[in-house]
């Protein structure tokens, strides 16, 4: 019985240990901001284009430009959380992907959404989208969306 909370604190404590070995990390706005500019010039010929600033064990940071619309999605295993760094785009979530199609790794794509709920975004906003929930970007024509998109594993 005197074992019991030797054990009990002993496995309270593994975790904290685990957490404590991890060495801080910093993007600076310099840098982010300059490989926004790099990516925004890609992006006029793709309509897209993103950079992995760290991928980690239960998380990925990532920038992304975008001069287009792209394409419905579903993600099966992360939420995404978008810090808008530029621009503006329509965020329409919910709905039923159009010509949905599943790969391997669970993600869904599609060509649009239907019957889904539209919102502007737009710098300085925070958006947080739950694994699960099917999302599409609309750019207007002309107009340069970025966000650092912080990717969050179950």
């Amino acid at each position: 019985m005197k074992l019991i909370p030797i054990f009990a604190v002993a496995a309270l404590a593994i975790p904290s240990f685990a957490q404590t070995g991890g060495k801080a990390q910093v993007f600076s706005g310099k840098d982010i901001s300059a490989q926004l500019a790099t990516l925004g010039q890609t992006s006029k010929a793709s309509g897209s284009s993103g950079a992995t600033l760290g991928d980690y064990t239960s998380h990925a940071i990532k920038l992304s430009v975008r001069t287009a619309s792209g394409g419905a999605e579903i993600h099966a295993h992360y939420d995404d959380i978008f810090v808008v760094t530029g621009g503006k785009a329509t965020l329409i979530t919910g709905g039923t992907v159009m010509n949905a199609q599943t790969g391997n790794d669970g993600e869904t794509k599609g060509s649009s959404l239907q019957d889904g709920q539209s919102q502007t975004i737009t710098k300085n906003d925070i958006v947080h989208i739950p694994a699960g929930t099917p999302h599409q970007l609309i750019i207007a024509p002309g107009d340069v969306f970025s966000t650092i998109v912080v990717k969050v594993k179950e």
